[in-house]
């Protein structure tokens, strides 16, 4: 892995027995309508390429219920990344959320380092993982195969389908889909809580009752520059992202979380992409565990050999 990569993730710690005595882990799957007929090759849109966005990530929106921003700002008023303090005032949080977040942010200025699934090699989750660029959807018949190449991790999302009655949880969770004139709308249920389970960088905590609805359209520049002012003002924008490309082509997920274990409402935000390289770099997160100050990554390790 890259050094830049490895060391921007140092400021992120998560500290799993406080979300797990705060929250509970109550399975409540959220059964979701699939589309009322397939769309036609003609209307579906192309969401060919790999995408990529600056770490670390969500995009507020400019009004309503929505993500955190950074309480550290430099001096010309953007987030600071390499001090990464939530917002724990936001409203959508409910007090032991708020909590959890303002120690994430308390760990990082102290430079003790601040564990997230992504230095500790677990699998993010959603929405965690969609700053995990670049990122690739695959759009077969029956199906859309969503690539992110950071540690390799893959998401599947059946087409036209509809969660079971009682969704047994997992990493990525159950992920139905359909189209919806310009837009792929994505629904998913049954995140399973790991030890580092967080929506965001900040550490935002999340219950098996997290529920996300993910819409991806295709977007011309003049209208993927509102998106990208927004990211400007909380992140470092990475160069070339947020100009014109030989394509013409962004993409832009507008996405909804819901959790009434951890937020008082639903809230919105979105993630601008622009086009990445064609070939993606290998990144294999385990095979550099010294994450911190000469500390080994809590890496999932095998209960028993396999042989």
């Amino acid at each position: 892995m890259h050094s830049q990569w490895r060391n921007f993730s140092l400021i992120f710690t998560l500290a799993a027995t406080v979300a797990a005595h705060a929250f509970g882990q109550v399975v409540s799957p959220t059964v979701g309508s699939a589309s009322s007929g397939k769309a036609s090759a003609a209307s579906i849109p192309d969401f060919s390429g790999h995408w990529v966005h600056a770490l670390p990530g969500f995009e507020p929106m400019p009004s309503g219920p929505t993500s955190l921003v950074n309480r550290m700002r430099r001096p010309n008023g953007t987030g600071d990344v390499l001090k990464l303090v939530g917002d724990y005032t936001n409203p959508i949080l409910k007090p032991e959320a708020a909590e959890v977040v303002k120690m994430h942010g308390a760990l990082g200025l102290k430079g003790e380092g601040d564990a997230n699934p992504r230095n500790q090699c677990w699998p993010g989750g959603v929405p965690f993982d969609f700053s995990e660029g670049p990122t690739q959807l695959v759009q077969l018949p029956d199906q859309i195969i969503i690539l992110y190449s950071y540690d390799h991790h893959v998401r599947h999302v059946r087409l036209n389908q509809s969660h079971p009655a009682k969704v047994t949880p997992s990493w990525y969770g159950d992920s139905v889909g359909h189209y919806e004139g310009d837009a792929l709308v994505i629904d998913t249920v049954g995140v399973k809580v790991g030890p580092f389970a967080m929506v965001d960088w900040y550490g935002t905590p999340h219950t098996e009752d997290l529920h996300v609805v993910e819409r991806y359209r295709m977007l011309d520049y003049e209208a993927a520059k509102e998106g990208f002012a927004r990211d400007a003002k909380e992140h470092n924008v990475a160069q070339g992202m947020t100009s014109p490309n030989s394509g013409g082509k962004f993409m832009q997920l507008q996405f909804t979380v819901e959790n009434k274990g951890v937020f008082t409402m639903p809230w919105t935000a979105t993630m601008t992409y622009g086009l990445g390289p064609a070939d993606w770099m290998e990144q294999v997160c385990a095979e550099n565990i010294q994450w911190y100050s000469g500390k080994d990554a809590e890496v999932p390790r095998a209960l028993r050999p396999d042989f």
